[in-house]
């Protein structure tokens, strides 16, 4: 009896379907136009992310799985997608002016920008290990060229070459842990390993979840898993940075929340001690290390480090309400991320890009708005009440003590209060040291990221009810 070929319903993929054939036209594009392409590049390829935008706000919000069971929307994957468009279409706003004024503007930057996205998006929504593997490889792979984006520049050239590098290996362990996982259950879809797993689990399969643990860690820059973070932070041109620092975090995030959530539900001991020690090591890292940076991008690429050692406190509790603390967490880091960056790429005098910390001396009383949106960033990524940041914390905190992990919560206060030394050394730099010489006006892009992120990371405080109730119905859907 021959096989009946059955047709997957399109529809939970026509994000990801309008960023592919997008990207495709806009190869075309690039290869007939080349180099006069200019900014019809990155129009189009932001009018693509909006319409993505607009077709995963109209997904349905009810589990729908697809392509044999390899690809799941639900209201976490549609939460996490547009945290992750709209972090993408925030790394191509800021590259604008930027590229063009380094003379680095290649037609290709957008879209490796678009097909990351891409690879991000499949990651949110794989529910089996080749799905994952397949999305985080296209995500990876387009990551690697736009680190080295500067091709004339030493420091953009080894970042890239670093990254590559520390990237291969990253995914070699994770595919060696999903083929231990594999040969311990038999499958590779996440529901069935859920149901296999359960209870006394052999040593073959804790060693698997440690290998996709040490996987996912990489790319979400965590502790022990982070030592390409710094340099390539500060190599890569700065809204490429701004883009590392804020797309692939929802993608990697939303990825391990749905690795451990959704495949490893019924075995919450055994993983929850790897998670742990991730989030402390990540945390103190993050605190401790970013005290002696001198420069901005590499002090930026610490904190990252820490703020998921935080968001980790969430996903490490393996409760609905922890992992409401992580979707609330990425989504206020987004803000306060892009807002932060928009203020590095503000940092320009003719034809040179200053990066230290030093160089922001003053700025209070040359560019007294720029400061003071600075300042708000930095006190929110502090957790100083009553802005966005603090309730970052708390949501995650709370959801600790009340899985009876208090002493990782206390952890976590701690590092904040050293964490919080480095953030308000540069609000002191601004407001009480000599000022330098002006910088140049900013441009369109870079006030629009800076004013929106500005005005999300006061709001919030003041209006957190929807955000709040939303990011408690992507959880709920996941369990």
């Amino acid at each position: 009896m021959n096989p009946v070929l059955t047709i997957p319903d399109f529809a939970p993929v026509l994000p990801e379907i309008i960023l592919a054939a997008g990207a495709l036209v806009l190869v075309l594009f690039g290869a007939i136009r080349g180099e006069r392409s200019g900014e019809g590049m990155n129009i189009i390829a932001l009018a693509l992310l909006a319409v993505a935008f607009v077709a995963v706000l109209m997904l349905p919000s009810t589990r729908v799985e697809t392509m044999s069971g390899s690809f799941v929307v639900d209201g976490f994957a549609k939460f996490m997608k547009a945290l992750t468009l709209i972090a993408s279409a925030g790394g191509v706003i800021l590259s604008m002016d930027y590229m063009r004024r380094e003379g680095i503007y290649r037609f290709e930057y957008p879209i490796l920008i678009v097909l990351s996205t891409i690879g991000m998006m499949m990651v949110i929504s794989a529910n089996d290990l080749i799905a994952l593997y397949l999305g985080l490889e296209l995500l990876s792979l387009s990551s690697y060229v736009i680190a080295a984006f500067d091709r004339d520049n030493v420091r953009s050239t080894e970042a890239g070459l670093k990254y590559f590098v520390l990237g291969a290996l990253s995914s070699g362990m994770l595919l060696y842990g999903a083929s231990l996982v594999y040969g311990f259950t038999g499958n590779v879809s996440f529901p069935a390993i859920a149901g296999i797993l359960q209870g006394q689990v052999g040593v073959g399969a804790i060693v698997g979840i440690v290998f996709v643990a040490a996987g996912i860690a990489f790319k979400i820059s965590a502790v022990p898993f982070h030592m390409w973070t710094p340099d390539v932070y500060e190599g890569s041109p700065t809204p490429v940075t701004a883009f590392f620092a804020a797309a692939p975090k929802m993608a990697g995030m939303a990825m391990a929340t749905r690795v451990f959530i959704d495949a490893f539900p019924n075995i919450v001991g055994q993983w929850q001690q790897i998670i742990v020690f991730i989030s402390i090591a990540s945390m103190a890292l993050g605190s401790f290390a970013a005290i002696g940076q001198r420069n901005i991008k590499r002090l930026m690429a610490y904190s990252s480090i820490g703020n998921v050692g935080y968001a980790l406190i969430g996903l490490a509790t393996g409760t609905v309400e922890g992992v409401q603390g992580v979707v609330v967490y990425m989504a206020i880091y987004l803000a306060m991320t892009l807002g932060a960056f928009a203020v590095i790429l503000s940092m320009r005098r003719g034809n040179v890009m200053y990066e230290n910390v030093e160089d922001l001396s003053g700025l209070a009383r040359t560019h007294p708005v720029l400061a003071f949106c600075l300042a708000m960033m930095m006190f929110s990524l502090a957790g100083i009440p009553p802005l966005a940041g603090f309730f970052a914390k708390f949501a995650v905190f709370n959801a600790a003590i009340n899985a009876n992990l208090v002493a990782l919560a206390i952890i976590g206060v701690v590092t904040s209060v050293v964490g919080a030394y480095y953030y308000l050394r540069i609000v002191k730099v601004m407001y009480f040291d000599e000022p330098a010489a002006a910088y140049d006006a900013q441009p369109v892009g870079v006030k629009l990221v800076l004013g929106l992120s500005s005005i999300f990371v006061v709001l919030f405080g003041i209006v957190p009810a929807p955000l709040v109730a939303a990011a408690g119905a992507a959880a709920r859907s996941l369990f």
